[in-house]
């Protein structure tokens, strides 16, 4: 298998160019449900909401399907709301459904998390061995014979 390295490495640099700093799509469903659960919102706002997050680009179409999508799944609904000048703006807001399923999406983050911490405490144990994370540090401070334990 070595003799496939390069073009492995090729493919791999290619699928990454193809993918510019972009937020995995199964982000975007606990983030839209995450933006509705204190305010009742439309669907502009929210895309300008998923952009100061840090989702560096936005397929607004998507976003529209994916409510549409979270509406008939009862984790969200809509009313339109005719107050202002203008055409009339679907308003979308968090439904008791749509709230205890964020609350899976947070247990389901936390785990992630928790694997990310690990994966990236292996990563830099095996290519920077001598680096110190202010964690470990902080720990081998205090467990020292001459560290200061409060």
């Amino acid at each position: 298998m070595l003799h496939n390295e390069p073009e492995q490495r090729e493919s791999l640099e290619n699928n990454q160019a193809k993918q510019p700093n972009s937020m995995p799509k199964n982000f975007l469903v606990p983030f839209l449900l995450l933006c509705l659960k204190d305010w009742s919102l439309h669907g502009y706002k929210l895309i300008q909401m998923l952009m100061d997050i840090g989702f560096s680009s936005v397929d607004q179409g998507n976003v529209y399907r994916t409510l549409r999508k979270l509406e008939k799944e009862n984790l969200i609904s809509s009313t339109w709301d005719t107050s202002e000048g203008g055409p009339a703006k679907r308003i979308y807001s968090l439904t008791e459904y749509g709230e205890k399923y964020l609350a899976t999406c947070a247990t389901s983050f936390e785990h992630y998390q928790n694997m990310l911490r690990t994966f990236f405490t292996l990563y830099t144990n095996a290519f920077f061995p001598f680096a110190t994370s202010p964690e470990k540090d902080e720990k081998d401070s205090s467990s020292s014979p001459g560290g200061t334990a409060e």
